[in-house]
């Protein structure tokens, strides 16, 4: 283990391209099936659902907060509907289980998605045996990451002490209310935050291409 994280007793992971390939694009197939219900809830076409979801993805951090706000939609219903996705692109990840399986300490995933989901993809990739705790949308209270309440919620409900996590983030700007608690970070830069305008980096500790070889590679580091 490198030194300077010789602090660090609990390891925290974002889940969607972060434990899987982003080319699986598991979130193309999350994103029609989000127009689409909004397109069913607010009665717009395509077209017109297709900007009023993204508006609201960027005005509250998810679709399911913005329909939520405006339409009252039940979450569950929200969640199950749009996580009815083919999984097949994910393969289990042999190398990134052996690799999680040797960090010292906790290990727990950090999702804007459902537990139910989550343990579809966690299956799928090998890693169903690999975590502690799943927090989730619904533990967040429906507030989503980057709220920085959805950090504190996760520290208090799983009694976390910022200082010694460390919390790998495929989206950059989800890593900043992290280190404002005083986590290690990790910035999994895999393409996924393309198009997102420029990265700030002043919060992040480490910037990773390859999530199973840099955690193969703590676990060699002599």
């Amino acid at each position: 283990m490198l030194p300077a994280l010789a602090h660090v007793d609990t390891w925290i992971f974002d889940l969607d391209n972060t434990l899987y390939p982003a080319a699986c694009d598991l979130f193309g197939q999350m994103d029609r099936r989000m127009t689409a219900y909004v397109a069913r809830v607010t009665g717009l076409d395509a077209v017109a659902a297709r900007t009023l979801q993204k508006s609201w993805f960027h005005e509250h951090g998810t679709t399911l907060a913005g329909l939520m706000r405006h339409h009252g939609i039940d979450p569950h219903h929200y969640l199950a509907d749009v996580h009815d996705i083919d999984l097949e692109v994910v393969a289990e990840d042999r190398r990134l289980v052996a690799a999680i399986g040797r960090l010292p300490g906790r290990k727990l995933i950090f999702t804007n998605a459902d537990a139910p989901y989550a343990r579809r993809v966690l299956d799928r990739l090998g890693l169903s045996e690999s975590f502690e705790a799943i927090h989730d949308i619904h533990a967040c209270a429906y507030r989503p990451k980057p709220d920085p309440q959805a950090y504190r919620s996760m520290c208090d409900a799983l009694g976390l002490r910022p200082e010694t996590a460390l919390f790998v983030e495929d989206m950059a700007r989800n890593l900043a209310p992290a280190k404002a608690l005083g986590m290690t970070t990790a910035w999994l830069d895999n393409g996924s935050e393309q198009g997102q305008g420029p990265v700030a980096t002043d919060f992040i500790d480490y910037r990773i291409a390859d999530l199973g070889h840099w955690l193969h590679e703590l676990g060699t580091d002599a």
